[in-house]
């Protein structure tokens, strides 16, 4: 009976170890280094480790280098405009992919994402390349370039 108590004890404690936020599971996906250091920059790392739920287009260390170094730096460091940009890729609630349909999606950031889906799925300019990584408190798709709201 013991040895089956400490398995349930192990296999809950591995079940809670699992679960993971936004920022935790994009983190461990290694592709988002750029992503999370902004977020960090912003202070929006609380945020997305909230209840949510969010639905994040995550832009991957790629599409961050497609933007020019100082403008990258310029951005990294106005924070106004860093949030601005961030939260531009977050919509509230969680969409899964088979519920993405085209058209205007509002973001947290307030403006209005264009999502088309005629021969993949776009997000603004930017091309959905991973779909439905789920997290406790939402799902990133991971898009090819940073989408910026008109400013």
């Amino acid at each position: 009976m013991k040895r089956l108590l400490i398995s349930v004890a192990l296999g809950m404690a591995a079940l809670g170890a699992q679960a993971k936020d936004i920022v935790d599971t994009a983190v461990a996906a290694g592709q988002f280094k750029t992503l999370a250091t902004a977020l960090q920059a912003a202070g929006l790392v609380d945020t997305l480790k909230g209840p949510g739920p969010f639905t994040v287009f995550a832009p991957t260390d790629a599409a961050f280098a497609k933007i020019p170094k100082a403008q990258l730096d310029a951005l990294l460091a106005d924070k106004a405009k860093l949030t601005a940009v961030l939260t531009y890729h977050v919509v509230p609630g969680k969409v899964m992919a088979k519920d993405v349909k085209a058209g205007k999606v509002k973001t947290v950031q307030g403006k209005e994402l264009t999502v088309a889906t005629t021969g993949g799925v776009m997000v603004d300019n930017a091309k959905v390349v991973q779909t439905d990584i789920a997290a406790d408190n939402g799902v990133i798709h991971v898009i090819d370039t940073v989408v910026m709201p008109a400013m």
